[in-house]
């Protein structure tokens, strides 16, 4: 028996149906406005049947170079999608489809919010036949092949669509004429377990700001000034902090720092797990958590992270508590916010001064621009001539601090503070400031 909920199909949709096509979406795009063609690059290597576009086979495109010798980002996801074949195959032998749908559906989180988001730059960039260039293609393009074969028992027309116009509309008859002929993929392939958990670190400080920032209602175009990482167990820490930039730029903040004096910036509450403890205390339970009231959060924090335990004496009896028997409640001091999940807590900055307020409106304006260029229905490549016409001074000033940023990131060839000869205005608030926008095709 099963519970059928037309709702739940629904809300699937956005969830990964959706996430999964805006990646394609994505792929197709920019692939054809810099002319990858596997098809060309495959051209000296085997045209048989039975080429399923397996690792093997596309290791044969003269461009395709050894994951090796990729950029760590290139690395993590392949290493993800071979790690997530493994994991589908092992739980649907074990009947649980369930799970191997978990599964796909977190690499499709990670392939769509964290590898295409972070390597943009990278199918942006103007060189078309660069090694990285080339390089994010191909991992794009075998993580998009292989998930077709992956998700065909489970949304079986979602993934016919993408072998058709991947593969067989690429290739032809050279490849099967149907994903559902394919052989499914087993993630055969050697996969890097450190870079796993270091990029699954960068990826859950990263998430804890943006929930720090949503319980302070900070916009995440608004920079701030500063993150503190407190981290309970250090393994990873040289390395994050070597990746302090990518931190600084998910989080919008200007200054990355790590710490060991959490009291500085969090106050902890520790208290007993009353689910956890109830059997084993029984009528102690009180007495402990009056106990734990009268110390200091952060020393019964120091405790657990040195010895895995919590050791008090309750009239005369020795009681010791391990982590998953306590819990923490982190509250952030005046001036900061936070979030803390897994054994990280993040701590960022909330006073925003007025330079971090002028650049949050650019932001803000940059993205009402791109709204705009989308409604004239402008190409990803088209440039602009562009106009931003107030009556504030502050943002005037502003829009001359950041003039090349602006004109950077909505591809304009001019920027000026008058109204443009033939171009229509739109309204937009910024701030509290009113501003019109001109804006018009270059020629």
């Amino acid at each position: 028996s099963i519970r059928y909920s037309e709702d739940a199909i629904k809300d699937s949709i956005p969830e990964f149906l959706l996430r999964l096509w805006n990646v394609y979406s994505f792929f197709t795009i920019y692939a054809n406005i810099d002319g990858f063609n596997p098809a060309g690059e495959l051209a000296s290597a085997s045209g048989a049947a039975a080429n399923q576009l397996t690792p093997g086979e596309l290791s044969k495109a003269k461009s395709y170079r050894p994951i090796a010798e990729r950029n760590e980002l290139d690395r993590w996801v392949l290493g993800e999608l071979y790690a997530t074949c493994a994991t589908v195959v092992e739980r649907m032998d074990a009947y649980d489809n369930y799970g191997a749908c978990q599964a796909i559906t977190a690499f499709v989180d990670g392939l769509s919010n964290w590898y295409v988001r972070r390597s943009r730059d990278r199918y942006w960039a103007k060189e078309t036949r660069s090694p990285d260039k080339l390089d994010a293609y191909w991992t794009l393009y075998e993580c998009l092949i292989t998930t077709s074969k992956l998700i065909a028992p489970f949304v079986p027309f979602l993934a016919e669509k993408l072998w058709q116009d991947l593969a067989v509309a690429v290739f032809g008859s050279a490849v099967p004429e149907s994903v559902h002929l394919c052989d499914y993929p087993v993630g055969d392939a050697k996969i890097d377990k450190a870079l796993s958990e270091q990029m699954d670190l960068v990826r859950l400080v990263s998430s804890l700001g943006r929930q720090a920032r949503s319980a302070a209602e900070l916009k995440v175009r608004q920079p701030l000034a500063k993150v503190e990482v407190i981290l309970a167990d250090p393994t990873h820490r040289t390395w994050l902090e070597e990746h302090a930039g990518v931190i600084a730029e998910e989080l919008n903040v200007k200054a990355v720092e790590f710490t060991d004096s959490p009291e500085k910036y969090v106050d902890h509450e520790v208290l007993p797990n009353f689910k956890l403890l109830g059997k084993k205390l029984g009528k102690l339970m009180p007495k402990v958590k009056g106990v734990l009231a009268q110390q200091s959060g952060s020393e019964l924090l120091a405790n657990i992270r040195d010895n895995g335990k919590i050791d008090i004496v309750i009239d005369g009896q020795a009681v010791a508590l391990t982590a998953e028997e306590v819990e923490i409640r982190i509250q952030a001091k005046p001036g900061w916010t936070s979030a803390n999940d897994k054994g990280v807590v993040v701590v960022l900055a909330t006073e925003i001064t007025e330079e971090l307020l002028a650049e949050g409106w650019m932001r803000d304006l940059v993205r009402v621009i791109q709204d705009q260029r989308k409604e004239m229905g402008c190409d990803f490549t088209d440039r602009i001539q562009l106009a931003v016409v107030s009556e504030s001074p502050e943002l005037q000033k502003a829009v001359g601090n950041f003039r090349e940023y602006v004109m950077k990131e909505t591809l304009a060839s001019a920027l000026e503070s008058k109204p443009l000869a033939g171009a229509a205005a739109t309204s937009a608030k910024i701030g509290d400031a009113e501003v019109e926008l001109y804006l018009q095709v270059a020629p």
